[in-house]
Formats: structure tokens, C-alpha cells, sequence
């Protein structure tokens, strides 16, 4: 994974509610085990028609926004467990999502693949919809090491809370494996002062 520390980016917003991980990337594009290549049917049916032609009025098809951050609206990632949502929006490139909720499952995906959830509060995601809606290129900082996201250029922020072990991760680029291949000095000073062979 990337590490990850400070985020400043435009903004794709989309003020949806209750985005489910079906809607994020549909079930009929799971048959594959690797990563790459989700980020093409990220949205799928709400980016394309039947006839696989974008649609005009949807968010991502639009040049109006762009940004490697998704706002989106409260309770993002609710429904079933599948971590290829996380795949598909960091695939296509977000390193970010903003709500003011987050489904625990997903939430656990997306900081497991390098995925920051940044959760706010509902007023502070409104501001941010406000910014965005007066601006299109507004942009968003997020600093992962103090947790706070700004709207930059303005005096307007918020704190946010992480898990402290994922934020360890994340600002390593760790993952799991990772973590623990880091410790292996350590580990190994361990066993040869505790472990008799």
C-alpha cells in the first residue's frame, strides 16, 4: 500500500444516502480474485446504460468534477461484506471516502487496502456539499497524522477518529503482513532471550 499522509485534492461529490456495496460494484463483477481492474465497473449501474454508454447526469461522467476524494452521503458501504468495494474505489483511483457514517464492514475493507473513511459529522458533511455545490474545484485537505480534514482555503475543519493501528498502517503503507515483517528484528531478539531450541 501507498503510505499516506496528507491529502489535499478536489472533490467528487455525490449526496446519495444508504450506498450499498452492491450499488459500489455489482455482484456480477466479482468473479475475479485479483484487485485490478474493478475500478472500470466502480458505479456500474449507475455510470453506464444497458448498452454500456455512459450516462450523461451521473456524477463520474461528469467534467464539472474530478479528485481522488468521494464525498459521499451518510451511511456508505452498508450491505454485504464484499471487500471488492474497496478495490473497485481504490482502483479507480480514490484515496479517500467522506461521510458522516460508515458501515463497520466497510470501514474495515477500505483501511485493510489503503482506503482512508473519513467520517464527520452530518453538519460538517453539509458544509462540505455546500463548498463543493459553490465550487466545483474546491478542494479538501485531509491530515491523517493530526486527523483533521479542512476545506482548504478556508477556516473550516473538523477532527476525526481512526483506529490507532490503522493509522500506524496507513501512514506506513502497511498492511497486516507488512506490520508484522516490520517487527521482525524484535521478534526474533524475543525468541532468542524467552525461546530455548
Amino acid at each position: 500500500m501507498e503510505k499516506f499522509g496528507i491529502l489535499e485534492s478536489r472533490v467528487v461529490p455525490l449526496k446519495v444516502k444508504d450506498i450499498d456495496t452492491d450499488q459500489i460494484i455489482p455482484a456480477r463483477f466479482l468473479k475475479a480474485t485479483s484487485r485490478e481492474g474493478f475500478g472500470e465497473n466502480l458505479f456500474r449501474d449507475w455510470r453506464y446504460d444497458e448498452e454500456g454508454n455512459p450516462k450523461p447526469d451521473f456524477i463520474l461522467n461528469s467534467d464539472r468534477y474530478s479528485g481522488s476524494i468521494l464525498v459521499a452521503d451518510e451511511n456508505f458501504g452498508c450491505g454485504s461484506s464484499r471487500e471488492h468495494a474497496a478495490w473497485a474505489l481504490v482502483d479507480y483511483g480514490f484515496k479517500a471516502v467522506v461521510s458522516s457514517y460508515f458501515a463497520d464492514i466497510f470501514k474495515g475493507n477500505a483501511l485493510n487496502n489503503g482506503l482512508l473513511p473519513v467520517q464527520v459529522s452530518q453538519e460538517f458533511l453539509e458544509i462540505i456539499f455546500n463548498q463543493i455545490k459553490e465550487n466545483p474545484n474546491q478542494y479538501l485537505l485531509i491530515d491523517l497524522q493530526n486527523q483533521v480534514i479542512s476545506i482548504s482555503g478556508k477556516e473550516i475543519s473538523e477532527e476525526f477518529d481512526i483506529n490507532p493501528y490503522k493509522k500506524m498502517c496507513m501512514l506506513n503503507g502497511y498492511d497486516d503482513i507488512d506490520f508484522l515483517l516490520s517487527k521482525k528484528a524484535d521478534i526474533e531478539a524475543f525468541e532468542k532471550e524467552h525461546i530455548e531450541f
